[in-house]
């Protein structure tokens, strides 16, 4: 089985779909010829044509109005948006068009599309290249959120997308494009939507995490096990549908959560998870659930790895929870 990085992983899940189906077309700003500004859909022009493969101008209203019109008909499109950062111009096509049009048509009529879109920091982006945009999708009712951790979930979850008759919001964490690796299957795959992983086992804390903040994840659980504490960390991959018997499950465990993303905290997607848990399992906490996330400012260029969640600060709220 070959290792890929992620941005690999992408690229072999596009090429097996538009093999496997004609009707997924892949557009957006310069992912033709020149292949994605991460080289994502790199040589897919070149194997599939331009009428398959093909660059748009820079309109992201454009693209998804475009997308939400191939989905009325019978196409599979699956747009990329250069930076998630660059969805907001599209924001009233997802909301409105995209994520309302099984409902507002009774059923006569699906918008099955993948909106891919690389997100996060973790590569001196600045503001307008760093951010994290998934709560604001999460609180849409129609949309499935999706994000990978691995090259191998990278692949599978996002041929699942494809296949998915809803619309579903790919956003991939570009910090682990190329720093993340393992096997990855050259043949077609499905991960499921709405599974949650468990990357590691534990008894004391239940760590609830996703994208660029699962090796994070790990690597805070390795050092508490130094200090003789055990975490258990859950990747939940996919966001909208989350998978709330695997994380009950862990806290009954456990009886400790925390959970950490690099977006703000504030109305983050945390709050939703800590909200749920303290509904479901008051009785099993014995602690209330910590947030360690990015910071309720734009994100800063110069303070970039202050902004970002490290082991660090997750050990300390681990310390803040043992205290309690």
């Amino acid at each position: 089985m070959p290792r890929m990085n992620m941005l690999q992983a992408v690229n072999s899940a596009l090429r097996c779909e538009l093999q496997h189906n004609p009707s997924v077309i892949i557009f957006g700003e310069d992912v033709g010829k020149f292949g994605g500004v991460f080289r994502a859909t790199a040589n897919l022009q070149k194997e599939f044509g331009e009428h398959r493969v093909f660059d748009t101008p820079l309109s992201e209203n454009g693209i998804v109005g475009a997308a939400v019109g191939m989905a009325i008909y019978g196409l599979r499109p699956v747009p990329e948006i250069q930076f998630a950062d660059f969805i907001y111009p599209a924001f009233d096509q997802i909301v409105n068009e995209v994520a309302k049009l099984r409902y507002r048509s009774g059923g006569q009529m699906a918008c099955s599309m993948v909106i891919r879109m690389p997100y996060g920091g973790g590569i001196r982006g600045g503001h307008y290249h760093s951010q994290s945009p998934e709560a604001y999708f999460a609180h849409t009712p129609g949309l499935k959120v999706v994000i990978p951790s691995t090259p191998y979930d990278a692949k599978g979850l996002l041929t699942a997308a494809i296949r998915d008759d809803n619309p579903v919001l790919f956003m991939e964490p570009k910090k682990l494009y190329r720093s993340a690796q393992g096997e990855v299957p050259e043949k077609s795959f499905e991960v499921p939507l709405g599974k949650a992983k468990i990357m590691r086992e534990g008894d004391d804390f239940t760590l609830i995490c996703y994208g660029s903040m699962v090796p994070i994840s790990l690597e805070a659980a390795d050092k508490a096990e130094e200090e003789g504490v055990s975490i258990e960390v859950i990747d939940l991959r996919t966001l909208i549908p989350y998978d709330l018997k695997t994380l009950l499950q862990s806290v009954k465990k456990t009886g400790r959560v925390i959970v950490t993303h690099e977006a703000p905290k504030t109305c983050g997607f945390g709050a939703e998870l800590a909200a749920t848990i303290t509904e479901k399992a008051l009785l099993h906490l014995e602690s209330p659930v910590y947030r360690v996330t990015g910071f309720d400012t734009p994100f800063p260029y110069v303070h970039e790895e202050e902004y970002l969640p490290t082991s660090t600060r997750i050990l300390k709220a681990v310390q803040a929870s043992l205290l309690f």
